[in-house]
């Protein structure tokens, strides 16, 4: 099987799996509640907007993931009654910046409700959201959720960029877990989402070029299967296109650990000991992590030729 069919293969049985379980995404009688835990609410339909997104963005309209992307973004968009939740939620949090980042999600493709944006238009432009204490990656992402949402940025990109473990060329053998998830999203943030690709500067370009393959291959032997998505999806956003031999072993390890339903867990016994459970919570992000760097990764390696100029 080529590397090309395996990409495919896990990304679209990965959207399947996502459509037949789209309501554990759907926000509850209590999303709004000040006591709700935002990593079961509001998180998991912000992530299912961003991925259904990029999926669209680069892949051809009318193909199987470009049409399961479709359907999924319009539920996640009705879940916030057409971005009216949205304004709610931010005048109970007003200087909270995860709603922004959920929205800009949705912004991104054009979905988009005026009223919130007067509001958090206002809201930043106070020194208290300038000010608030995020962690450089996480205002990494503020800043592009500004730029997606028509505000501009409250602070330079380039400055919260050196504050991070990566745009400070941290030493390579210091990689682990945590770093490496912040690795992957301060790509995500600074490429919108694998759409700018010339937005990583050329010496984290060739900094990741370096140690990107034994971080993904250390990840895949300890059957880190989200990470190694989330690896493989910033190698498919670098200037320079992956090549197929240093990404075909690690599509086969994927299709391998790919339940037949198209779940794809988190991580698998590796040195963890058991297996961890397959219920939703453990296994949606990272299934929609395989469906978000296969359809990064077709359209770099040349699988889906129409993907640039698809429709958001």
């Amino acid at each position: 099987m080529t590397a090309r069919a395996d990409v495919r293969g896990v990304a679209e049985a990965a959207l399947g799996w996502l459509t037949r379980h789209r309501d554990g995404f759907a926000l509850d009688d209590f999303a709004l509640d000040a006591a709700a835990d935002v990593n079961r609410t509001w998180k998991p339909l912000g992530e299912l907007a961003q991925v259904c997104v990029c999926v669209r963005r680069h892949t051809p309209p009318g193909s199987p993931l470009h049409e399961a992307a479709g359907d999924l973004l319009a539920f996640a968009w009705r879940q916030t009654r057409d971005g009216a939740l949205f304004a709610d939620l931010q005048r109970l949090e007003p200087w909270a910046s995860y709603p922004l980042e959920v929205y800009a999600a949705f912004a991104s493709a054009g979905l988009r409700h005026p009223g919130y944006e007067r509001f958090v238009a206002t809201v930043a432009r106070t020194r208290g959201w300038r000010l608030a204490e995020l962690l450089p990656n996480r205002r990494l992402g503020l800043l592009n959720s500004e730029r997606r949402s028509g505000l501009p940025p409250h602070a330079e990109t380039s400055e919260a960029l050196e504050q991070t473990w990566l745009g400070g060329l941290a030493e390579p053998w210091t990689f682990e877990r945590s770093a490496g998830y912040t690795v992957t999203h301060v790509v995500f943030h600074l490429t919108d989402w694998g759409r700018a690709t010339d937005r990583v500067p050329p010496r984290l370009a060739e900094y990741l070029e370096t140690w990107l393959p034994p971080w993904l291959d250390t990840c895949l032997e300890d059957e880190q299967w989200d990470l190694s998505c989330e690896l493989l999806a910033i190698a498919a956003s670098l200037p320079r296109p992956p090549e197929r031999t240093a990404v075909e072993g690690a599509w086969a390890r994927l299709a391998d650990a790919q339940q037949e339903s198209g779940a794809l867990a988190e991580v698998g016994p590796g040195s963890h000991g058991p297996a961890a459970p397959r219920d939703f919570l453990h296994c949606y992000h990272s299934t929609l992590m395989a469906a978000y760097a296969g359809a990064l990764t077709l359209a770099r390696l040349g699988g889906d030729a129409a993907a640039r100029g698809a429709a958001p």
